[in-house]
């Protein structure tokens, strides 16, 4: 006799639980997709990057002026990038042809008698004075002395062309320091001559280096006030009252 498969057979056994799948790890993004995906949206017909691209492409025909603002800021950054990198260069090229200038210059025997004539008058204190008062310098007593004839040529001719008053101010400020040094340096016995000499030769050239100038104050002429006419008055008249009633007395005694 056969046996029935759905009664339960004493070495048969049951599963408590049953076996549940892993979950799937979900697929990972790939690399940079939000970053390609954000470049494929600019670049659409509304996207970031192809209005600037726009920008770009007709700032040709619309001019400095009328192209994008952040085109033309753009622009001005790196004009003015461009402007300050040149001008750094330039400097420090002309500074280092400044420094190769003085430091070029021949060695001048400072508070050493190496002028003459009238120019000695003046010139050989002057060089005295800076060889006795430049000795903790960190430059030459030659540097020194070649930058005392540079300013008082610059003073001379950019006050004769320009008419500044910084100019002259500078002019009058080297000529003090010149007699200064001329009245320090010089012996006492011929320091009155050689002082006088310096205020002359400084007054002399101070004639094209004070070229224009006058203590006098200028007076301007005052111009006419303008008054404007205007034709169109107009003037409002009123009509005179009427006159009363002139009636005859009518007997009334009391009437004039």
């Amino acid at each position: 006799m056969q046996s029935n498969d759905n009664t339960p057979r004493a070495d048969r056994q049951e599963l408590t639980y049953l076996p549940v799948p892993f979950p799937k790890a979900p697929p990972k993004e790939p690399r940079f997709a939000a970053l390609r995906t954000w470049w494929q949206e600019a670049w659409e017909e509304e996207g970031v990057l192809h209005a600037m691209w726009e920008d770009v492409l007709s700032a040709p025909e619309d001019g400095f002026r009328y192209m994008a603002p952040w085109l033309r800021a753009v622009l001005m950054v790196a004009g003015v990038s461009f402007v300050v990198l040149m001008a750094k260069a330039a400097g420090e090229v002309v500074l280092q042809g400044l420094h190769t200038l003085l430091t070029a210059v021949p060695k001048v025997q400072v508070g050493v008698d190496t002028s003459s004539g009238v120019f000695a008058v003046v010139d050989q204190p002057v060089r005295t004075y800076i060889a006795q008062h430049s000795a903790g310098l960190p430059i030459e007593a030659s540097t020194v002395y070649t930058l005392w004839l540079l300013t008082g040529i610059v003073g001379l001719v950019l006050g004769y062309l320009s008419r500044n008053n910084g100019v002259r101010a500078m002019w009058s400020a080297w000529g003090a320091a010149s007699v200064f040094m001329v009245w320090t340096a010089t012996p006492d016995t011929s320091r009155p001559v050689a002082v006088g000499l310096a205020v002359l030769a400084w007054t002399f050239l101070s004639a094209f280096a004070m070229r224009g100038l006058t203590l006098r104050r200028r007076v301007v002429a005052g111009r006419p006030a303008k008054v404007a006419v205007k034709p169109e008055v107009h003037v409002h008249v009123t009509a005179p009252a009427p006159a009363a009633d002139q009636h005859p007395h009518n007997g009334c005694p009391f009437r004039d």
